[in-house]
């Protein structure tokens, strides 16, 4: 039974990875099992300055998922190089840098600074909704998406992994943008745009009025959006959204991802990913799959 997957570039040892923002820079999950059974390790958030995030509350639980407004607090990537990717590289994973910014040069910059490191790919966080600027800013047009990309692929020679947001209404023509831009893969989706009320208080529950939903809740939403954009691209694709077990992988393999990740289901279960590799094993055994890249793409539409 095989489960690699070359995944624009990056061979790993198994699809399962785990959601920038979820799993910080792997520190407290290495206490619960040996990162190097992940496919791949995606850091949190990281920009070019420290950046110190939203003000509380941040966090809240909704039915079936959750809502954050973290705001991409990180300590910048000078203190990354030096305190957490020493400490990741321990492990026998791939580690992919999700990549955050203000402005085209920001990005631009913090590429260059990447592309010096000892890692193996990263990931352009086009997506965030919850900052003012930035991010989503750049990731909600064809234009403003292959413009911030080909810009980053004239210093990055890693392969480079564009997360794209669902809160736009052609999600099929932004991941297009990432293509036409240069990209090597496309990872979607991100959090979907939500609010919640405290009704006593009559105020948001998140001190930024809005966050992101992720969680179970809006895994059918990443599943037809993986699917629609596996037919409009030719680059591989990174499912996520709500997966916290290996049918839910096998689903989203289904529908067109190469690789799936991991995200608010850790914060559920901080062995999801590892039950989640175990679950994918399982079904190919079931169904006589040799090779897990023979389901990639494989649903049969009604």
């Amino acid at each position: 039974m095989n489960t690699k997957i070359n995944f624009a570039g990056i061979e790993m040892k198994n699809p399962v990875t785990v959601a920038s923002g979820t799993f910080g820079y792997g520190r407290e999950y290495s206490e619960f099992f040996d990162l190097g059974l992940l496919g791949a390790v995606i850091t949190k958030g990281t920009s070019l300055k420290p950046k110190s995030g939203n003000k509380p509350s941040r966090v809240c639980e909704t039915a079936s998922g959750m809502l954050n407004s973290i705001g991409l607090q990180n300590p910048g990537v000078e203190y990354f190089a030096n305190n957490d990717l020493p400490f990741l590289r321990k492990f026998d994973t791939k580690i992919i840098v999700n990549a955050c910014g203000s402005s085209i040069d920001e990005y631009v910059e913090l590429c260059r600074i990447l592309n010096t490191l000892d890692i193996d790919g990263v990931e352009l966080n086009l997506s965030c909704p919850n900052v003012k600027e930035g991010c989503m800013a750049f990731g909600n047009t064809y234009e403003g998406v292959k413009k911030v990309t080909s810009e980053v692929r004239k210093v990055l020679d890693k392969p480079l992994i564009v997360k794209l947001t669902p809160n736009v209404t052609d999600i099929a023509s932004i991941a297009k943008g990432v293509e036409d831009g240069g990209a090597d893969a496309v990872s979607l989706i991100n959090t979907l745009l939500g609010m919640k009320i405290d009704i006593y208080k009559k105020r948001p529950v998140l001190a930024n009025n809005t966050g992101g939903l992720s969680g179970p809740a809006i895994k059918p939403v990443a599943v037809r959006m993986v699917y629609q954009v596996s037919k409009a691209v030719n680059i591989p694709i990174m499912g996520l959204g709500g997966i916290v077990s290996g049918e839910d992988a096998i689903e989203f393999m289904l529908a067109g991802a190469t690789t799936i990740s991991i995200g608010a289901g850790n914060f559920i279960d901080p062995y999801t990913s590892i039950k989640t590799i175990e679950g994918i094993e399982e079904y190919m055994k079931k169904c006589n799959i040799e090779n897990i890249s023979d389901i990639i793409g494989k649903v049969e539409m009604n």
